[in-house]
């Protein structure tokens, strides 16, 4: 897969070399250390750093030994390639990668990065005027690897528990914990600590939506948004599908495009020589409460099939904003704007179902599941947890609703035979404390989505935060922290919760999935909860534990 890299890239090229400097003694320590049996590794490993330094001087280079082409920016989203290629379970490098230089350069990286966006989904609001856009995802840095978890072998379940024990048996995270360490390769426990205790489990709820989702429709499932005309007449009718990234910015994002439908359906409306219409909105498709259990919250919209950029009322992309008391209205207005932009006269008129027989006039769609599924997990969005949750509901037969949903998604993990007992959910996002997972369950799902035998939920991986570089662990973890460029995981934060699950690969090369949850931490102990979540990953890095 090629991306185009940013012209602003270029920008960058001081800071760029900065860091190749920094890198390429490691990588040649690397690249002696391989043995024979791990060159095809080391073939995806050694051009990601060798990218770094042709892009500043071209915008594509071909590279010794490899015709595939990645972009920079591809390697800035890997946490200097390590992060995305080590989460596919592909480590065949002999001797621990401190040994390397690698984990060296990461650090000098992390402390001397500035804020200039990174491999997120969305530009960072705090971004430097003028920084590189975020690096697109890159499932492809997954493909190829066979499966192959690491040249050590698994550790051992008593060196694990001395290095997490300090850790996970802290005061801070109170009485209530729960936690798995899991050996993709194998799916053998390693670490156990209450692992089929179902507790709440906040935002790790999120992993869960995404396995359920694309194993329910399809990677390359895609959501439409649709006008429609009722037959001799003038009337059209915007028809919600359940797309809660369809944005009506300049800038799409690559995501589905009001204008675009404006456009279009301004087109089709010429050729039936109609230039004044009747506009109303069809949010039919989804039943029961729009109003998530938790009240009017920044953190969520109401959730309705028809939106236009999460319904949010500033130019933010992530986290907590003011929202639209009426999205699908807010967007239908928006619309209305758009057609009149492109000389079609628009009187808007409310909600009303499209009739059966409706003409379509134009169309657009969001981008693949997929991506969705990266983009809800690097940034922990529920408008697009509980809209996938309602995909996994009418993929199922369910009723697409908050308790539908969530009852799709246990029926549907039911059908992948993953572990249940005790297992309740109330929501897609995690938002709710009804939700009940276990750290088994969670583990699970991590192995399932890195086996060979399931490529179509590789982007659970892929989505996963990097620990010090994206998302919702972009500033978790500090630049020294041996966990930093290594670890991927969800976060989960509720009152008194603290959740994290992601994979990690240790020093002997293993990748292993993980689990931690803490349901009474007091509030006055929130940050030193997750601090003792992040140190449990760090050690799990550092970890040969055989």
């Amino acid at each position: 897969m090629v991306v185009r890299e940013p012209k602003v890239w270029r920008a960058a090229r001081p800071h760029v070399v900065r860091v190749v400097r920094g890198v390429k003694p490691g990588v040649a320590r690397v690249t002696r250390a391989v043995k024979p049996g791990a060159a095809r590794v080391a073939q995806v490993v050694k051009p990601g750093v060798v990218r770094v330094t042709s892009a500043v001087t071209a915008r594509s280079s071909q590279l010794t030994g490899s015709t595939k082409k990645l972009t920079t920016l591809q390697f800035t989203a890997g946490a200097a390639t390590l992060g995305l290629v080590l989460s596919a379970g592909a480590v065949a490098a002999a001797g621990p990668w401190d040994s390397s230089g690698q984990r060296t350069a990461e650090r000098d990286w992390a402390a001397s990065r500035d804020s200039q966006g990174g491999a997120d989904h969305g530009r960072d609001p705090g971004a430097a005027a003028g920084a590189p856009k975020p690096a697109p995802s890159a499932p492809s840095v997954l493909a190829g690897l066979g499966g192959t978890s690491g040249a050590g072998s698994a550790p051992e379940s008593a060196a694990l528990s001395a290095a997490l024990d300090p850790f996970l048996n802290s005061p801070v995270l109170g009485p209530r914990r729960a936690a798995a360490v899991v050996d993709v390769e194998t799916g053998e426990q390693l670490y156990s600590q209450n692992a089929d205790d179902a507790l709440t489990p906040a935002s790790t709820t999120k992993i869960a939506t995404a396995v359920a989702a694309l194993s329910a429709t399809g990677a390359d499932h895609r959501i439409e948004t649709r006008t429609v005309l009722e037959p001799d007449s003038a009337e059209v009718v915007l028809v919600g599908g359940g797309d809660p990234t369809l944005t009506a910015r300049e800038d799409t994002g690559g995501h589905a495009s009001l204008r675009t439908l404006a456009d279009r359906t301004a087109a089709a409306l010429r050729k039936r020589h109609l230039n004044e219409i009747t506009l109303t909105y069809d949010t039919s498709l989804y039943e029961g409460p729009e109003q998530h259990t938790i009240g009017v919250n920044g953190n969520l919209a109401l959730v309705v099939p028809l939106m236009a950029d999460e319904a949010r009322l500033d130019d933010s992309s992530s986290g907590s904003a003011d929202r639209a008391p009426d999205p699908a209205a807010d967007a239908t207005a928006k619309f209305a704007r758009l057609l009149e932009e492109r000389g079609i006269k628009a009187k808007t008129e409310g909600s009303a179902p499209a009739p059966k027989n409706a003409e379509e006039l134009a169309e657009v769609a969001s981008p693949p599941l997929s991506t969705l599924v990266e983009r809800m997990l690097t940034h922990s969005d529920n408008d697009i947890a509980e809209a996938l949750a309602r995909q996994v509901a009418l993929a199922t037969g369910e009723q697409p609703s908050f308790e539908g949903g969530a009852a799709a998604i246990k029926k549907e993990l039911k059908k992948l035979e993953l572990p249940l007992e005790g297992v309740e959910f109330a929501d897609g996002s995690g938002l709710s404390r009804g939700n009940r997972l276990t750290p088994a369950l969670l583990t699970t799902l991590l192995a399932e989505s890195a086996a060979p035998s399931h490529p179509e939920l590789r982007p659970v991986l892929t989505g996963l935060p990097v620990a010090g570089f994206t998302g919702t662990l972009r500033t978790r973890y500090p630049s020294d922290a041996t966990g930093t460029g290594v670890v991927r995981a969800k976060t989960g934060t509720l009152s008194n919760v603290n959740t994290l699950a992601g994979t990690v690969v240790d020093a002997d090369g293993r990748l292993l999935a993980f689990a931690f949850l803490a349901t009474e931490t007091a509030l006055e102990n929130t940050e030193p909860a997750k601090k003792a979540l992040s140190d449990a990953t760090s050690a799990l890095a550092t970890c040969g534990c055989r």
